[in-house]
């Protein structure tokens, strides 16, 4: 596909926020002709806020949806208004278009290395197929859009190949460009996240492949929280401006996400348990800010500044954990999205507006998919409504 048949199939509303910064490299021109393209605002955490009172499953509807019944799927035509996109495989990555209207964005299948655009009212349309490893808990893993997308059309992943984990760069119909390469790779804990942070730098979450010693090892980049710029250096303002580390003690990291407050959650499946940490950058990791003895598979999250929100790949439901305003949680979680409420079991999970996010499910990878899995969701962002409760 050329550069200039990617494009939105709908102009976007504006998103109000002034775009900052340029990533812009020799060897890759900008696209040869202009196309409509989303207006995009930092990639932030969601304000306190309403949406939906129900995300929709087999029953409830979506964003925007009706309620009540909803028939089930016919082969790949799903009538849940919340699904913009169906008959995908085992998305654990994603890249909303903020405040596109209507919703789009792109998706990444995790074992295929395939990125989708998906668009409310559209079937997904193939954009690239990034060379990926996926016979492990690697693969296509992560996607970010540039900060200034708008202009340059540049999408940042992180893959797994046969010999490393690393960040690349891509453009539609175009060869991926590496960023950053040599992150240890294993026969597990590849695993990981990326995100774009309001800085426009980098967040990389890499698994320990394998091996717990690297994850504490300075001179690995394994089983690390990783702020990079765009040329794959240690970002400007890391606490320590020789490394691009900001945090070490990771696992199989599942999802990052930011809130008002700048600093990372990243959640991360251990042996033992999932957890989820509230990231200092520059400082020990320390105990989790929660933690699953019951490992429903932690992956991606969204934190407003009441509630943190976070995806479970194996338990398939949303675990809802209500903040005060430090960002401390408050109370045991809350679940939403079980059973027919929900969409089985979710993988990747990003921002699209301050009041609805863009899950991929997993279905396909150890779950029991329907005939229009694996789907691309939209959720409500919920705010806290949690009673009482308190800490494991």
């Amino acid at each position: 596909m050329s550069r200039s048949g990617w494009r939105l199939a709908a102009c976007c509303v504006a998103a109000g926020l002034a775009l900052s910064g340029c990533v812009s490299f020799a060897e890759q021109p900008p696209p040869a002709k202009w196309t409509t393209q989303p207006q995009l605002a930092p990639e932030t955490g969601p304000g306190q806020g309403g949406g939906p009172s129900r995300n929709g499953g087999g029953g409830g509807g979506g964003p925007g949806g009706p309620q009540g019944q909803i028939p089930p799927p016919e082969g790949c035509k799903d009538f849940n208004p919340a699904v913009i996109g169906t008959c995908m495989d085992t998305i654990d990555a994603v890249a909303p278009f903020p405040n596109s209207d209507p919703p789009a964005g792109l998706v990444g299948e995790r074992k295929s290395g395939r990125v989708m655009q998906v668009q409310r009212g559209s079937n997904p349309n193939a954009v690239i197929t990034l060379p990926v490893d996926g016979t492990t808990d690697g693969g296509l893993l992560g996607l970010a859009l540039s900060q200034s997308y708008t202009e340059d059309q540049l999408v940042y992943a992180y893959i797994t190949t046969p010999t490393d984990n690393r960040v690349v760069r891509f453009t539609a119909g175009d060869s991926p460009k590496p960023v950053l390469i040599g992150i240890p790779r294993g026969p597990s804990g590849n695993h990981g996240a990326l995100m774009r942070d309001r800085s426009g730098s980098l967040l990389v979450a890499t698994g320990n492949a394998g091996n717990p010693a690297l994850a504490a090892d300075p001179k690995s980049l394994a089983g690390k929280l990783l702020r990079i710029d765009t040329a794959g250096k240690p970002a400007k303002g890391n606490p320590d401006p020789s490394t691009a580390v900001i945090a070490s003690g990771f696992h199989a990291p599942g999802g990052i996400c930011v809130g008002v407050d700048s600093r990372p959650w990243v959640t991360d499946r251990t042996p033992q348990q999932d957890a989820i940490h509230r990231v200092d950058p520059g400082k020990p990791l320390g105990n989790p800010a929660w933690r699953w003895t019951e490992k429903p598979g932690v992956a991606g999250c969204v934190v407003t500044p009441s509630l943190l929100m976070v995806a479970t790949s194996v338990a398939g439901n949303m675990q809802n954990l209500p903040l005060n305003p430090d960002g401390v949680i408050t109370a045991k979680p809350t679940v939403s999205m079980a059973e027919k409420e929900g969409f089985g079991r979710l993988g990747a999970m990003a921002v699209l507006n301050p009041s609805v996010a863009l899950v991929g499910t997993v279905n396909k990878s150890g779950g029991t998919p329907i005939s229009s899995d694996d789907r691309a969701v939209l959720i409500a962002i919920q705010p806290s409504n949690a009673n009482g409760g308190g800490k494991d």
